[in-house]
């Protein structure tokens, strides 16, 4: 599959089988067991990455860009924070789900949050922070370098990312639930050695300054935040 073959079948993926699936998971309603998991971890990464920011003690104004925003699981919070965001999804229909969400959960803030449907690499404008959650895991490393060194270029001080960590007991597992895809299994899962990711912030001109993993029986995430140099 080429590099435009993947982002048209996330594209197409989060625009039908995958919305329902994922706005689902995402949301409060009445999910299987292994679809709570991976709500609970996604909101385990989402809560840490909050934790992150409101520590820093400078979230009311701050400008942030939410690439990858989903259905708003973290832009609603921190433009409820205070925080302007610039928030975007390859995904029609998660960019209209996230902006519904955010009118019907914030009274007054939610004007703060700019919601677009576009694609990540076409995204202009400096932010002092970039953040990009569960989005790498859709690309093989070498669209995921260009990703991230676009991101890279947009972070004025700041780019939080998460990615599927390539382990070789992760792998194996991944390999294991090949066997038994589901009908809403549409789009690759791709893992990303750390190291590999580290030297392209590096090669971008940021540091890693804190670090985080999240896991669960069936969510596995790796968490960056970098500082430019």
């Amino acid at each position: 599959m080429s590099v435009v073959d993947d982002k048209t079948v996330v594209r197409q993926y989060f625009n039908s089988t995958g919305f329902d699936r994922w706005q689902r998971i995402y949301g409060n309603g009445e999910v299987n067991r292994v679809q709570r998991d991976i709500r609970d971890g996604h909101q385990q990464t989402v809560d840490r990455v909050l934790e992150w920011l409101q520590a820093d003690g400078n979230l009311g104004g701050l400008m942030v860009c939410d690439a990858g925003c989903g259905v708003g699981s973290l832009s609603i919070p921190l433009g409820d924070a205070g925080a302007i965001v610039s928030a975007s999804d390859i995904s029609e229909k998660m960019v209209a789900e996230a902006s519904q969400r955010a009118r019907n959960q914030l009274i007054t803030r939610a004007s703060n949050i700019n919601f677009m449907a576009q694609d990540l690499e076409k995204l202009t404008g400096r932010y002092h922070t970039v953040i990009c959650l569960d989005v790498l895991i859709h690309y093989p490393q070498n669209q995921a370098a260009e990703m991230i060194s676009h991101l890279c270029s947009l972070a004025e001080n700041r780019i939080i990312l998460s990615f599927a960590p390539k382990t070789l007991a992760l792998s194996i597992l991944k390999k294991i639930g090949e066997f038994f895809p589901g009908p809403s299994k549409t789009t690759r899962a791709y893992q990303h050695r750390e190291a590999d990711i580290i030297k392209i912030l590096s090669d971008n001109g940021f540091t890693v300054s804190r670090e985080s993993m999240i896991s669960t029986r069936f969510y596995f995430s790796r968490l960056l935040e970098a500082i430019r140099c």
